[in-house]
């Protein structure tokens, strides 16, 4: 990312409180800045884009519920934005009401559409009666209890109560205790940063048509190179009812010559590719790659062909 400076400001989906803001506040260069809060990902992306901001941190996926649709969708249609990192935050959650109303009181919960899916065994076991308000954010739900009164408790991040008066009436009430949201920091297309040999790319891809075989056609594009997608998933297009691109993660940086040979592969095979960045993996794990498709591997094997050309002898 772009070196920064006092002024300079990141943007991320608020208010104060939320995974998003924990997920910002690993990223170095942010230290010290203007931490603008937005409603969604796309007004975060709009920030960007339009020169209100630096950067801006988005969740892009979740270890329980996958992609995250509104990220992918406006990654797809927001031309000019570059991945530069991601951050990993394990998330839970803790049930919040107005001071003094207790559990038995509890009929109405407000809560974003992914805390509140993460959250259905234990609300099922205890309160199996309730009704489900959607809220635009974690903080936001807990914050509406006091902007009205049509819920009666909300879904929310531990450590809440530092920020609105809450009760908390009940912890980790996640179904999944290991649960992680993946979280990717976006500025505007920049030069590809240096490999680490711990990196991940993330590309967005259309078929040509929808002839049998063209999804196989593509994945053997990966495949036949030994590049390894931690993240494929479809989106609607839009423009016609079964027309979808894919939205995948690659191990490995656009630099690695197994990487790249890929993506010049898929560039002839999809009429359109949209490179995300490639950047350091928030788990720094560097992936498996066998000899074959070492970076030696293909100078040897381009080595080889120059020399069939310029008539040397075939060893």
């Amino acid at each position: 990312m772009p070196e920064t400076s006092s002024h300079e400001t990141f943007s991320y989906l608020g208010p104060a409180g939320t995974f998003t803001e924990a997920a910002l506040a690993q990223v170095p260069e942010a230290a010290g800045k203007n931490w603008r809060p937005v409603n969604n990902a796309g007004e975060a992306l709009a920030d960007v884009l339009e020169g209100r901001s630096t950067a801006a941190m988005i969740a892009i996926e979740n270890s329980i519920d996958g992609g995250v649709s509104a990220t992918q969708d406006a990654l797809a249609t927001m031309p000019g934005l570059r991945i530069v990192g991601e951050y990993l935050v394990p998330v839970n959650f803790v049930l919040v009401t107005r001071p003094g109303t207790p559990l038995s009181d509890v009929k109405v919960i407000n809560a974003h559409p992914v805390a509140f899916a993460q959250c259905s065994r234990w609300l099922g076991a205890n309160l199996p009666g309730h009704a489900h308000i959607p809220a635009s954010s974690n903080v936001a739900a807990a914050a509406s209890l006091f902007d009205n009164e049509l819920a009666d408790a909300a879904i929310a991040p531990p450590g809440i109560s530092q920020h609105y008066d809450v009760s908390v009436l009940a912890e980790n009430i996640g179904d999944n205790p290991n649960a992680v949201t993946r979280f990717v920091l976006v500025s505007r297309t920049a030069p590809v940063p240096p490999r680490t040999g711990a990196d991940k790319t993330s590309i967005i891809a259309e078929l040509p048509d929808d002839k049998a075989g063209r999804l196989l056609e593509m994945l053997e594009q990966f495949a036949t190179r030994g590049v390894n997608m931690s993240l494929i998933e479809s989106r609607p297009i839009g423009d016609a009812l079964g027309r979808y691109r894919f939205v995948i993660d690659l191990e490995g940086h656009i630099l690695d010559e197994r990487v790249a040979d890929a993506l010049l592969g898929l560039k002839r095979f999809s009429p359109k590719v949209i490179f995300l960045g490639s950047y350091p993996a928030a788990d720094g794990k560097r992936p498996a790659v066998i000899t074959r498709y070492e970076d030696t591997a293909f100078i040897e094997a381009r080595d080889w062909l120059r020399g069939l050309i310029a008539g040397e002898p075939d060893d």
